[in-house]
């Protein structure tokens, strides 16, 4: 019998997952997967923070915790701690409780609430991404029925920032347009404006009345200082103008399963700020009427402890420093080869992610001769390398670019 479902198609597989399918299906004992955006010990594996074993720990041996439901909004002490952490703690936006926060599934569904919101409440409908961006984003977006445009953002000519073609993009967008800004650490190019960039994006974005949406899904993980990878944030935040802030601990946290994130929305007054909090409730109750438990609790026991807070930066820092570490090798490693071309670019990145300017015949080539795995887009993720494995992704690099130009 004919399944009334008969008629769908197969949708494609998502690139960056497919990436970890091919990997996992080769038997190649040399293999490695470059693709995927999670952190990976110098052996290769996953990484559980000690302090996140601790914190875990604590709650398991509290048995005065229970399972019940916690409020749409999610747990307090969590969304007062994250707006902290993303603000600072002497931002007058806190200290004036203009800063509606809620605790929502990571840092896309941060972005999926805070879209619905926007769509539901904001006077515009339009949102522009940076070209190129997270393969997520547009989705997002979309679904929730915004409609996107791309801003000017990457420059494959120096493997840097087109900042004359982003102001460009921006000062052409109609007056009240959303912008979604990545706080630091772009996925996918790695490339950041400086604070000097940064301070004349606020200037004509607020001189045009675009309202800034941040996603921060790096915190502490770019540069290893949570202050600095924050900058950006309160560059915004210090004018008293308003905008949205997507946060996600799965990188600094290592908590990517445990799906923990807050959207924050910085208003003009505390008034304005507790309606906010009413409608993005009515937006979360029909779509997941509530958030988790464990992993926030495990973020507010973190944040709450100064011992704990202390021993989150050092392991963060280290996370950092590695990532700093690879980028540095694998540079040295490309110039002990002579491989042609300035490669400059792998340590001026920051970040997960490198985006080296191979083209797609190059990547694809670097599979099936050098079984090395990333997005076709050139893109890898500098957490899956280690000091054992660079010398290895250099030789596919130097042929790479050799022998296809």
């Amino acid at each position: 019998m004919d399944s009334v479902f008969s008629n769908i198609a197969r949708a494609p597989e998502d690139a960056i997952l497919g990436v970890t399918i091919a990997y996992n299906n080769d038997p190649s004992p040399v293999k490695i997967n470059l693709g995927v955006g999670a952190y990976r010990t110098e052996e290769g594996k996953p990484l559980v923070l000690d302090v996140v074993r601790k914190a875990e720990q604590q709650l398991v041996n509290d048995p005065s915790r229970v399972k019940e439901y916690i409020p749409i909004t999610g747990i307090a002490d969590f969304n007062k701690l994250s707006a902290k952490l993303i603000l600072g703690a002497d931002s007058p936006a806190i200290t004036e409780n203009r800063v509606a926060t809620i605790q929502c599934l990571s840092g896309t569904g941060s972005l999926r609430v805070g879209a619905e919101f926007l769509k539901q409440h904001y006077h515009q409908s339009v949102i522009y991404i940076p070209k190129p961006t997270w393969g997520n984003h547009p989705k997002v977006f979309n679904l929730a029925g915004l409609s996107v445009e791309y801003f000017r953002y990457y420059d494959p000519a120096t493997r840097g920032l087109d900042f004359k073609g982003l102001l460009e993009d921006l000062g052409s967008a109609p007056s009240g347009a959303i912008v979604l800004l990545h706080a630091c650490a772009h996925n996918p190019t790695g490339v950041d404006p400086t604070p000097e960039q940064w301070e004349q994006i606020r200037q004509l974005m607020r001189s045009k009345s675009l309202l800034p949406f941040f996603d921060s899904a790096y915190q502490g993980f770019a540069s290893g200082s949570l202050d600095t990878d924050a900058q950006s944030v309160r560059t915004f935040v210090a004018d008293g103008g308003e905008c949205l802030i997507a946060q996600s601990y799965a990188k600094n946290m290592g908590l990517y399963g445990e799906r923990v994130g807050a959207l924050s929305i910085v208003c003009k007054s505390a008034d304005v700020a507790s309606k906010v909090v009413s409608q993005v409730k009515l937006v979360v109750r029909p779509m997941y009427s509530s958030p988790p438990i464990h992993g926030a609790s495990i973020v507010a026991t973190i944040l709450k402890s100064s011992d704990m807070y202390n021993n989150w930066t050092i392991e963060l820092k280290e996370m950092a420093d590695r990532i700093k570490s690879m980028r540095q090798q694998l540079f040295d490693a490309i110039q002990a080869r002579g491989t042609p071309g300035d490669w400059s670019h792998i340590i001026k990145q920051i970040g997960m992610f490198t985006f080296t300017g191979l083209n797609k015949e190059q990547v694809e080539f670097m599979t099936k001769e050098f079984h090395i795995y990333m997005t076709s887009d050139g893109r890898i993720s500098m957490a899956g390398l280690s000091s054992k494995t660079v010398p290895h992704l250099a030789d596919a690099m130097h042929a790479a670019v050799t022998r296809l130009g």
